[in-house]
């Protein structure tokens, strides 16, 4: 077998897994774009209710927070998320391919958002 079709074999192979890699994170992250979607919609129902309350001026804050458990609840479960790093996992298969691609540039190559390969011309010396 000649180096050409090693190569050639070890960029299939690196495509190939790049694709799985790829493909495996996808329900992931769409399952958590749902998660957050849905803390962040109820946060800003929750507090659009808090901040239209008449009693918000008459009490304190905590005591205004016990009024309103579920603006509460959700604000605290959002930053529990971004505290458990939810904004990463939402994007995970982007910081994967972005990081490959300043890889990969230095061999001349490049890959597309599913993690196909994709071979650049080869510099012309003048």
């Amino acid at each position: 077998m000649s180096v050409e079709q090693t190569a050639c074999e070890d960029l299939k192979a690196f495509e190939r897994r790049l694709t799985e890699v790829n493909a495996c994170l996808r329900p992931a992250t769409i399952r958590w774009r749902i998660i957050l979607f849905l803390i962040s919609v109820s946060t800003a129902v929750g507090a659009w209710y808090w901040l239209k309350d008449p009693n918000l001026s008459a009490v304190s804050f905590t005591q205004s927070l016990l009024n309103h458990p579920f603006f509460t609840i959700s604000c605290m479960t959002l930053i529990f998320l971004f505290t458990i790093g939810i904004h990463k996992r939402v994007i995970a298969p982007s910081i994967i391919i972005s990081r490959t691609r300043i890889v990969l540039n230095d061999f001349n190559m490049s890959c597309d958002d599913t993690g196909k390969l994709i071979l650049k011309p080869r510099p012309t010396l003048t």
